[in-house]
This record gives C-alpha cells, structure tokens and sequence, in this order.
C-alpha cells in the first residue's frame, strides 16, 4: 500500500526483513535503496544523516487525516466488553498525556524500559499531531480498505468491511466521557 501510494509496484521489492542483517544498517551504509521505519528508526536515521523521508504517515496527507491503528480482536471485543472499553480508554487518555506532556510521557516510556532513547522518543512525541477527536473512525476504515483494494490486498469493499467489521459503539462512548 505504501509503495503503491509513491508509485512502486510490490511485486519489483525485494523486502529485507531478517534483523539479523540489520536492515536499518545496511540502508544507513548504502546497501539498500529504501528503508520502511517506524519510530525510533527514522530518527536515527535523521542523527546518522542517512536517507530522507518519502512519505510521512503522522504529517504528510492524506495519510495524517486518519488514524493509525483501530484494531480488536472479534472475539474478545465480543466477549469482554467491559475490559475493551477499559483498554481504549487508557489508550486514549495515554495518547492525551504524550499530547499535552511529552517530556514526562517520554520520561515514564523510557524509565520502564519500552524504549532506550529518551531524545528520539521525545521527538516522535513532539512530532504527532493527536487529534483522535477530530478523526473519523468509519472513514479511516473506508480510505485504508480503498487503498488495499486497489493494490489487490483484500478483496470486500469498503462498505461490506464497515458493516461487517465494526463497531464504534465504544469510540463514540469514550468520545463524549473524554470531551473535557
């Protein structure tokens, strides 16, 4: 999908994936032609003066008009709805939180152990815009399910996906409780 969306074909990559080759490495040193990251890859990539950015998810449209991730499992969404609420809630008020306090979110993250630099964590928080009020959760869905369409990733239409696969019920509640 993101290769499509800069007007590579999949079929022409040849994806490295072992981590044993460290691919981040070998893309800093020359030996690969494009690097797919994810925080903190890009910026060590950004310390290191290796590459430059083709496209930007969290700042570079239409990418950063919708939301990144909305993902539950049928079942225990089905099954558990008190602990799905409970876990999109602290989802949200985190997100809240590295909005409004990167600095001690970054602090918190890094003195747990999830990440090993405070600096690029720091960044990757300054750097995203949270608006997870301002966003449509069923047009996310409608523009993601185009784009794996039209590179042929899935076949269902977007609206078969939306009726058959979600349910707002909890976003729409955690919206309106976490207004203030």
């Amino acid at each position: 999908m993101m290769a499509a969306s800069v007007g590579l074909d999949r079929k022409e990559i040849d994806w490295v994936t072992d981590p044993a080759l460290r691919p981040l490495d070998l893309f800093a040193d020359g030996g690969l032609d494009a690097f797919l990251a994810f925080p903190p890859e890009p910026q060590e990539l950004r310390a290191r003066h290796a590459g430059h950015v083709i496209v930007n998810t969290a700042l570079d449209r239409p990418w950063s008009q919708y939301f990144c991730c909305l993902v539950g499992n049928r079942e225990f969404v089905r099954k558990n709805p008190v602990a799905t609420k409970r876990a999109v809630r602290a989802i949200l008020k985190a997100t809240d939180l590295c909005d409004s306090e990167p600095e001690r979110a970054a602090r918190a993250i890094v003195d747990r152990g999830f990440a090993d630099r405070y600096d690029f964590l720091r960044q990757t928080l300054n750097d995203y815009p949270y608006k997870w009020r301002e966003y449509d959760a069923e047009d996310t869905v409608r523009f993601y399910a185009l784009r794996l369409q039209e590179v042929g990733l899935i076949k269902s239409s977007p609206q078969k996906i939306i009726a058959e696969g979600t349910d707002w019920r909890f976003l729409d509640e955690l919206k309106r409780e976490l207004k203030a």
